[in-house]
């Protein structure tokens, strides 16, 4: 798309949002609560990759939001590269009565960075997610969570898939950074373009394009 959103015109935005974190802790029920409005229990392991998206209007422009869910397992790492690229946002996501999915989210969040190869990398984008909040046996306080994200800005959500507990803000929240992105990225390098030609040295005929 080659329309700047200076020109007042109606824009319609496509935003990559990647879902990554360790096996299990919930990245599929998250997805297809916000997209879906249902859960199940009956989720088997993602394979590979997953996808679904869903529209927002964010401060007036129709964002569609495509949201990648991947496979947390180290046999499906190999996929992050192409998938990872091209990316406007990365959700994080673990479990909180985990600690040990918690702890791999420094992990994840290095090797989308370093397969990603975001433009600007310390400023890239991303989002923390809590969940299942609805289990007793709680491993990861929302304070130890929250001073990991703070050290490279990351925003904390948690939540319930379960339970339909917070799960559309850090969604929205996701829409919000990602449109940022877009607009930093993209907008700026493909807002206005110009097509030249060099008349052919052979024939010396002027250019038809």
């Amino acid at each position: 798309m080659a329309v700047s959103m200076s020109e007042g015109k109606d824009v319609a935005v496509t935003l990559k949002l990647i879902i990554i974190g360790n096996s299990g802790v919930g990245k599929s029920s998250f997805m297809n609560r916000y997209v879906n409005h249902r859960f199940t229990n009956m989720y088997r392991a993602t394979v590979g990759t997953d996808f679904l998206s869903k529209t927002e209007t964010i401060d007036g422009i129709s964002v569609t939001m495509q949201i990648w869910d991947t496979a947390g397992t180290e046999r499906f790492q190999s996929l992050g590269t192409p998938l990872y690229r091209g990316a406007h946002c990365c959700m994080l996501v673990f479990d909180v009565t985990s600690s040990t999915s918690f702890s791999s989210l420094e992990h994840w969040r290095k090797e989308f960075l370093i397969q990603g190869e975001p433009e600007d990398p310390d400023s890239f984008p991303f989002i923390v997610l809590g969940n299942k909040t609805d289990l007793p046996d709680r491993e990861v306080s929302s304070r130890r969570a929250q001073q990991w994200c703070e050290q490279f800005g990351a925003e904390y959500f948690e939540g319930s898939a379960k339970d339909d507990i917070n799960v559309e803000k850090p969604f929205q929240r996701a829409a919000h950074m990602g449109l940022h992105q877009y607009k930093k990225h993209t907008l700026e390098n493909t807002g206005h373009f110009q097509i030249t030609c060099k008349q052919p040295r052979e024939t010396g005929n002027n250019c038809q394009c």
